[in-house]
């Protein structure tokens, strides 16, 4: 018997003819549409009753979508973020919803560090002014990293290697996380687990590293902002969702926020009208913090485990 499978993930549409002789030999036909970002529920409603399984991206499975995924015995989610996947309707008609959690922790947190350098420094600036031709007015002072708080929102995989490597950078490390991390960790990195409340106020450098959940949606806002100390820097890997633009662009207006680096949008693409694109104190990311040839060649082998492990349990049930 044939199994027809979605493969919504950019990351691995690229490489799919490597993977081709895996889905003969487990009688799986794939089907690969053009995707510019991902599939948002309008998308999937014209096709997902024909599919059993799904390799997703950042799709839109709402619980409209599933309702009319007759056949769907699996998603399996590329990557770590499963947001977008209305994960109790999924339960409620026994679709397994599998991810592939820990495999980005390294590369995200690498470019965290590499964030943290850029906005500290201001080598962005330097860069577009060496390029336009100045040279004296490149005498940009930055300012030193060791001895400055970074916040890291959200202490799990991803935070704790955050942390490593702001440890190495010798920062004061303050962490938010609703689960304690564990104790040999904090003693390694001297991080302090903290309010949120005193992480925002305190930090120099804040970055966030969590889930999004429908609790933390918008969890930096025009109040929060109020709370920051003038002049702190906004990193953001994780999700867009987590940060109002609207009061990030009003809190960069009135120099609250110095700067802002941000691999992530509330709307992904960012749109051409985003108020944002007027700060050159923010640097902008396409939601790649993840993408190193090591990671996708990783991930791409695990979701495919994880597409066929769903596939037999749902022929089981």
């Amino acid at each position: 018997m044939t199994r027809h499978v979605l493969i919504s993930c950019l990351h691995l549409q690229r490489q799919i003819d490597r993977y081709l002789p895996v889905f003969r030999k487990n009688n799986i036909s794939i089907e690969t549409p053009p995707i510019d970002q991902q599939l948002c529920e309008v998308d999937l409603l014209r096709i997902i009753d024909r599919f059993d399984g799904v390799i997703a991206g950042d799709d839109e499975f709402t619980a409209t979508v599933l309702k009319h995924a007759k056949k769907l015995k699996v998603i399996s989610k590329w990557g770590v973020g499963i947001d977008g996947i209305d994960l109790a309707e999924a339960t409620r008609r026994g679709i397994c919803v599998k991810n592939t959690p820990g495999v980005f922790s390294d590369e995200v947190a690498d470019v965290v560090t590499g964030y943290l350098i850029l906005l500290s420094r201001r080598l962005h600036t330097i860069d577009r002014r060496v390029r336009s031709g100045e040279w004296n007015a490149t005498q940009v002072p930055g300012i030193s990293l060791a001895g400055k708080t970074l916040g890291v929102i959200g202490v799990g995989n991803i935070g704790r290697e955050v942390c490593r490597r702001a440890a190495a950078l010798r920062m004061n490390i303050m962490g938010y996380d609703v689960y304690s991390p564990p104790q040999q960790f904090m003693q390694e990195t001297k991080t302090h687990m903290v309010s949120l409340d005193e992480l925002i106020s305190s930090s120099d450098f804040i970055s966030l590293n969590c889930n999004l959940t429908q609790k933390n949606h918008h969890l930096l806002n025009h109040e929060t902002f109020l709370k920051m100390k003038p002049g702190v820097f906004i990193i953001n890997t994780s999700r867009g969702g987590l940060i109002d633009e609207a009061a990030l662009a009003d809190a960069l207006q009135k120099g609250i926020v110095a700067g802002a680096a941000l691999d992530v949008f509330e709307q992904e693409p960012l749109p051409d009208n985003s108020p944002l694109r007027t700060f050159n104190s923010c640097i902008f990311g396409c939601h790649n913090s993840s993408n190193t040839k090591e990671a996708v060649e990783r991930v791409n082998e695990m979701a495919i485990n994880n597409l066929i492990e769903g596939l037999v349990l749902g022929e089981k049930s």
